[in-house]
């Protein structure tokens, strides 16, 4: 029975069970219990347990039931925290602890964790490291944050394209376990230009003695170590590798990026756009509840102050027209229902167009079609609309035919002003170089408020001759 019950748990019930569990192990200083406990878990939850009791219970306890884990345990768990969990841990194990999982990180976290430590914390590590690998590090450390090389690993397999079968997978069995991956292996010449893949399933089904040379594809798929991260991110969505060679200007080969560090890259990226879309401007990778509320206001207050002037145009406008609105207040009370549903079908269509172009769906060449597909939609949305618009205001207001043509056309035309700025300004946008999100939402709604209340009125003056 209890097993039945059990099933009928989803998994973040089960999950908060043990976190609580072992907070509760840990305030009552059962550190044995708890470290058994944990030790039930994988690493990537045994990390998550370890946010919530340094949330919860401090770093002074995190810290004790860390260094109760095993060596190799800890270092993966290590790999999976936050980076400021990360630091507090640091910060309070010695030089010697941190030297430890320093060296058995693997390289790419190894170096995301040494871009966050304090500098002289990173000089003593780099002292004690051998002076080629300290040099490998140095340079990994000075690539931009948001190119390849930031992103890339030393660490995979390199073959030379005499070698036989047999000699490659001699030699991946000597230096596999030291790599990120052998599913796909690289063949460069004397000067380290990569020149051919191979993969591992190829190795093993074919005889011995077949030289590399014939099994290598030379058509393969590499950045350059400078590349932009989200065009990188893009390849990997393209063309589902796992693994993805780093070459620099000389088609040397530098390194690899993997898929599960391109994954964070697309995580990141979809946040932004989403935040920009939302009309927020953060560059921090902290947490909402991280973040201070001094932070979140400077990330939104800008955008809400460029909105507000626009709204207050969109006031300006509506004044000039105050004359006709005394003579028919009948039309005061559909104006927010025609600057509303402009907003919204203008942000439709920028939501779609925003991510098709940042799936690879349309690019700018596809403007033309963009254009002729969001003009028969939006006339099509807006003769329905407008139909039920007129029925209503006929019907249930009891007003004159005259201001429901009046409110139906302008709705008509609002909706397809919409659609068509919802569609064309995001494309306009990466055409000029502005990231597209920032046309979503926010901006839609308030170019559409300003020529809603134009078109409602000035349709108005011609057809009531006011």
């Amino acid at each position: 029975m209890e097993n039945e019950k059990t099933m009928e748990k989803t998994f973040d019930e089960v999950f908060l069970e043990i976190v609580e569990e072992i907070l509760e192990l840990l305030e009552e200083k059962k550190y044995v219990a708890a470290r058994a406990k944990l030790l039930e878990n994988n690493e990537v939850d045994i990390a998550e347990i370890l946010e919530e009791v340094l949330e919860k219970l401090g770093v002074e306890k995190t810290i004790i039931i860390f260094r109760m884990l095993p060596k190799d345990v800890s270092v993966e768990v290590f790999s999976y925290l936050p980076s400021d969990d990360q630091l507090a841990i640091i910060n309070g194990i010695t030089d010697k602890e941190v030297a430890f999982i320093i060296d058995e990180l693997d390289f790419d976290d190894m170096i995301d964790v040494l871009e966050e430590l304090p500098a002289n914390l990173v000089d003593k590590i780099l002292e004690k490291t051998p002076k080629d690998e300290r040099k490998l590090i140095n340079t990994f450390l000075n690539y931009p944050d948001n190119c390849a090389g930031s992103l890339m690993t030393p660490e995979y397999i390199s073959l030379q394209k005499d070698m036989t079968v047999a000699q490659a997978l001699a030699y991946i069995k000597r230096e596999g376990m030291d790599s990120e991956t052998v599913y796909t292996c690289y063949v460069k010449d004397k000067g380290r230009r990569l020149i051919g893949i191979v993969s591992l399933r190829t190795l093993v089904i074919k005889d011995d003695d077949t030289p590399i040379s014939e099994l290598m594809h030379e058509d393969y798929v590499s950045v350059n170590v400078y590349d932009d991260r989200e065009d990188v991110s893009e390849m990997f969505k393209r063309y589902g590798y796992l693994a993805i060679p780093v070459v620099d200007r000389e088609d040397r080969l530098v390194g690899i990026i993997t898929v599960d560090d391109i994954l964070d890259v697309i995580e990141e990226e979809a946040t932004e756009d989403i935040e920009r879309m939302a009309g927020v401007i953060d560059k921090s990778d902290k947490e909402y509840l991280d973040m201070s509320v001094m932070h979140h206001v400077k990330n939104r207050l800008p955008w809400l102050v460029f909105l507000m002037i626009s709204l207050m145009i969109t006031g300006m406008i509506i004044t000039q027209f105050e004359d006709m609105l005394s003579k028919v207040i009948a039309l005061v009370s559909y104006l927010p229902l025609l600057m509303g549903t402009g907003g919204n079908t203008g942000s439709q269509a920028a939501t779609l167009i925003i991510r098709g172009m940042a799936v690879g769906e349309i690019d700018l060449r596809d403007a033309i079609g963009v254009f002729w597909k969001e003009l028969r939609i939006s006339f099509i949305v807006g003769c329905v609309l407008s139909a039920l618009n007129f029925a209503k205001i006929m019907i249930i207001d009891r007003q004159s035919a005259v201001i429901a043509c009046t409110v139906c056309v302008s709705m008509l035309v609002i909706i397809m002003f919409a659609k068509l700025v919802g569609g064309m300004l995001p494309m306009l946008a990466k055409r000029v170089g502005i990231d597209p999100a920032l046309m979503a939402t926010p901006m839609i709604s308030s170019i559409t408020d300003m020529v809603s209340v134009v078109t409602y009125f000035l349709l108005a003056t011609a057809i009531l001759n006011l």
